[in-house]
């Protein structure tokens, strides 16, 4: 029996599948030939069941569900096989018909809900149409229907908030609309393309219980899209993994996650890090690596303890405060301003890697751009590397920028598309005058071999890269002209898990190798826990909590603290069901009236280093 085959033929139940997937092949036209992106791939979802597709980018998990939704442009792909809801063919449907079945019967939800969300209409008017296309309803009926979506999505004061645009909306509740316009028509399908990707973990949470709680409520089915194994745990009933087009494992949960057999199902699943994992460590920890050709793990050594003993630190931050005005009115007065980073203090040594953790909009990227001057603090005192950091004029602040470079969430926004691989990289010692072209070309191949690259890649465009290579040509970068600390704002949150692991470890050799400091800017729990040796969680713009890794994450004393902690998803498919019920406050407001005096805060010790904020 194919695998195919298997996948069709495992669907628990022998009632109607609400989807029926057989040999769907998807082709893109390049350079006048077809090239396959989806291969054969086949499986069924039975009424309120959940089928997750997992796999990494590239492997063709969303165009599988853009084919289903008829979606890819029709002069540049093929779709082949057969595609049936509730029995019906989609793939022969007149466009017309097929209009009719988006957003009716089939809903999806896309991975970034403000590219999804048009920015100038209120999002109450867009659920609206979602209605009043496929209902013979009147606008006072659409609009009762939409409050009470935004109600049942767990939308706080929906009433009001019907007139509010995109843009007045956070991450998580902006996914939240579109959530609500996906049920708008009650469909017997919803497929959910990567959700949750871009959220932060505490957000993510909320949308993987409100998920849950929609499906009991409503008796839809669920394909879920995605590249977490531990979201994958929490939801689905069924698994497919996806790689390179082809569906390579099949199953029930419980069986892909204790008994995969494929060696690439074992690679992602080895490369999850998984919260509490560290034991008795002190030191941070190489992730897991397996040769996706064998299966075989990978020997990898410790970490050795790179962190000075010196008393003073190589980056010093005392009581760091930046604010935003706001200007409004005729004459533009100051009204007020946004207190993004409030009195924030820390120290790190070198050879140590000091973690910020917290939510978007907490501060900690603020704080990163802060400390190495692309933003001009309010107050403060930042020392790196013995430059008073306040006080530099533009010559200094060049010299000054050698000793900390940044790594930045987006390489492909970081790196300029028109400039090779090799000119981006040397562009920094060229701009210090730090020696000739020549010497810049020897030292940016070596660094490249470093980072996992061939130095023959130089010539290389940055679209020519995957994303995971784009972040390590941004760490090479940043190494060219030998820093001492390097910033690293979310530099592993946008990439695939075996990816992320790769760069990770990568992170971890090169601070043994030339004992840098790290300040790692992150909102992932799991891979702090594994990467730093201190940590420090932000929260509307201050340190609520800061201490030893293992101090805090053993015995975390904040509530906020333990509400990320609490919303990290488990790769563990017995949880499966498991609803965290977790508040759906949105994260305060940080904009402050004119005038404005915070409060002086306190900090209580724990135990040696571990200070958390007293309420």
């Amino acid at each position: 029996m194919s695998l195919a085959q298997s996948a069709v033929e495992g669907v628990v139940g022998l009632t109607e599948p609400v989807l029926s997937v057989r040999n769907l092949t998807t082709s893109f036209k390049v350079e006048d030939q077809w090239r396959s992106v989806v291969k054969g791939i086949s499986f069924e979802i039975a009424p309120k069941e959940t089928v997750a597709i997992v796999g990494e980018s590239g492997s063709g998990k969303s165009v599988t569900s853009l084919s289903i939704m008829r979606l890819l442009p029709k002069n540049a792909s093929r779709i082949e096989g057969s595609v049936k809801l509730a029995g019906r063919e989609l793939l022969t449907l007149p466009d017309e018909q097929m209009r009719q079945v988006r957003g009716n019967e089939i809903s999806m939800i896309f991975q970034e809900p403000m590219t999804s969300l048009n920015p100038i209409f209120p999002i109450g008017r867009q659920i609206a149409e979602a209605l009043t296309v496929h209902r013979d309803i009147s606008r006072a009926e659409a609009r009762a229907e939409v409050i009470r979506l935004l109600e049942k999505v767990r939308i706080p004061n929906a009433r009001n908030r019907y007139d509010e645009f995109p843009h007045q909306f956070s991450g998580g509740m902006r996914q939240r609309v579109m959530i609500a316009m996906a049920l708008a028509s009650k469909p017997k399908l919803l497929i959910a393309d990567e959700p949750t990707t871009a959220l932060d973990v505490t957000i993510q949470g909320e949308i993987l219980d409100l998920i849950k709680t929609l499906q009991d409520e409503e008796g839809m089915s669920v394909l879920f899209i995605t590249h977490d194994m531990g979201v994958v745990a929490e939801v689905a009933d069924r698994t497919i993994v996806m790689y390179r087009g082809e569906a390579v494992e099949t199953g029930p949960t419980e069986q892909i996650f204790h008994r995969g057999q494929h060696p690439y199902t074992r690679a992602l699943l080895s490369a999850v890090p998984r919260l509490g994992s560290m034991g008795d460590r002190k030191l941070p920890l190489r992730f897991p690596s397996i040769d996706v050709g064998t299966g075989e793990q990978v020997e990898l050594e410790d970490v050795r303890d790179t962190v000075a003993k010196t008393k003073t630190p190589i980056l010093k931050v005392r009581d760091l405060t930046t604010r935003f005005d706001i200007h409004s009115g005729l004459f533009g007065r100051k009204t007020g301003a946004v207190h993004a980073v409030e009195k924030v203090s820390f120290q790190v040594h070198e050879g140590e890697t000091l973690a910020l953790v917290g939510e978007s909009g907490c501060g900690k990227s603020t704080t990163g751009r802060s400390v190495t001057r692309l933003i001009t603090p309010t107050s403060g005192e930042v020392t790196i590397d013995g430059y008073n950091v306040m006080q530099l004029d533009k010559t200094t602040l060049r010299s000054m920028r050698r000793s900390i470079q940044m790594v930045f969430q987006d390489p492909f926004a970081s790196l300029n598309p028109r400039m090779s691989i090799g000119s981006a990289v040397m562009e920094p010692y060229i701009e210090h005058r730090l020696g000739t072209k020549a010497q810049a070309r020897e030292k940016a191949a070596d660094l490249l071999q470093k980072v996992g690259l061939s130095p023959d890649m130089m010539r290389r465009f940055p679209h020519e890269f995957s994303g995971g290579q784009r972040q390590r040509i941004a760490i090479a970068r940043a190494l060219m002209l030998d820093p001492k600390v390097i910033v690293a704002d979310e530099a592993v949150s946008a990439l695939d898990v075996s990816i992320k692991a790769q760069v990770c470890n990568l992170l971890l050799d090169l601070q043994q190798s030339l004992k840098l400091a790290y300040l790692f800017i992150s909102h992932d729990m799991a891979v702090v826990e594994r990467v730093s040796h201190r940590v420090a969680v932000m929260y509307l713009g201050e340190i609520v909590e800061i201490g030893p890794r293992a101090a805090v994450f053993d015995n975390p004393q904040h509530p906020y603290t333990r509400k990320l902690m609490a919303a990290v998803p488990i790769p563990d498919p017995s949880r499966r069901g498991i609803k965290r019920n977790m508040a759906i406050d949105e994260i305060k407001s940080p904009i402050r009236p004119a005038g404005y005096v915070p409060p002086l805060r306190e900090y209580r010790e724990i135990s040696p280093g571990h200070l958390v904020q007293v309420a």
